[in-house]
């Protein structure tokens, strides 16, 4: 049994890549298509392996059509098939598994880009778009779907080197895609209609990641909204189907394992980050969630 003592464990040599947005060209403007085959064909050529876990710093659509297979996001491998389509948002870990004959695409943009296409529409919206918490990350396209259509000709003008007005009519594209996704979204899944649970539930995170280290206490975080404990509680199951205290836990631990697999913190260095008085809490408090000591999930990954 591994057993952790003092501060010099989990010391990692490497650091799991960053993955910045770089575009292929200058004339790019903060969005991007790539082919999977392509990623697949040239990894030897990136500095990191695309198979290994690595964290994106924009958001990324991949859109397979065709093969079936499985991605890894966020320490979970996912079930995809021709026409499944992936929401990554930025830093998320996510790796992609090349043994099987999958193809697509991955639709690269910048928060800039996003938030530029969609600033007509309310920041809920913007938030609900990209949120794992609120909605499975896979989203399956049907057969029959325009999705696909405007797919393939956002496709085409992008590879459209001579198209006239081309960033214009790839941002109205692009804007139509996600909005075909959003309402193939709520036709899919329990369709969210009170704004105002959103909202709370986007200020409830919002304080979890600003107070971390402060408090994991769904109290506290109750006080903070002005809102009673019940009022917080009942909104998150009704949302997420998870208490409070469940969506608190589940950020903290994926944070740690974010930074477990992600830098060379000492243990007791990222206990304290996280707000445990020491490395031991931690490791208890990371067992009972995940039913691994750290040194187990490191092993794992």
């Amino acid at each position: 049994m591994t057993h952790i003592r003092g501060d010099h464990v989990l010391n990692l040599k490497k650091e799991i890549p960053h993955i910045q947005f770089n575009a292929s060209t200058s004339k790019n403007f903060g969005f991007e298509i790539l082919p999977i085959e392509k990623i697949a064909r040239e990894k030897e050529k990136y500095n990191h392996n695309p198979e290994l876990p690595h964290q994106l710093k924009f958001y990324n659509l991949i859109f397979f059509t065709s093969g079936f297979g499985r991605h890894f996001i966020d320490f979970n491998w996912f079930p995809v098939k021709e026409n499944s389509l992936v929401y990554l948002t930025k830093e998320q870990v996510n790796a992609f598994d090349f043994s099987k004959n999958l193809k697509g695409f991955c639709i690269i943009f910048t928060e800039e880009y996003f938030v530029k296409c969609f600033s007509n529409l309310s920041k809920d919206f913007v938030f609900r778009l990209f949120n794992p918490q609120l909605f499975s990350p896979i989203l399956q396209i049907p057969k029959e779907s325009d999705f696909i259509t405007y797919f393939n000709l956002l496709q085409q003008e992008f590879s459209n080197s001579t198209s006239f007005n081309k960033k214009t009519i790839i941002e109205s594209l692009f804007i139509l895609l996600i909005s075909k996704a959003e309402d193939l979204k709520q036709n899919q899944t329990v369709h969210i209609t009170d704004n105002s649970k959103i909202k709370i539930f986007q200020r409830f995170t919002s304080l979890i990641e600003t107070h971390l280290s402060k408090s994991r206490s769904a109290d506290f975080y109750a006080k903070e909204l002005a809102i009673t404990y019940k009022h917080l509680n009942v909104t998150c199951k009704e949302l997420v189907n998870k208490t409070a205290k469940t969506v608190i836990d589940d950020f903290v631990i994926l944070q740690a394992k974010r930074n477990l697999i992600n830098s060379n913190l000492k243990i007791t260095e990222l206990a304290y980050k996280l707000g445990f008085e020491d490395s031991t809490n931690f490791s208890k408090y990371f067992k009972k969630n995940t039913g691994l000591t750290p040194n187990s999930f490191l092993k794992s990954i």
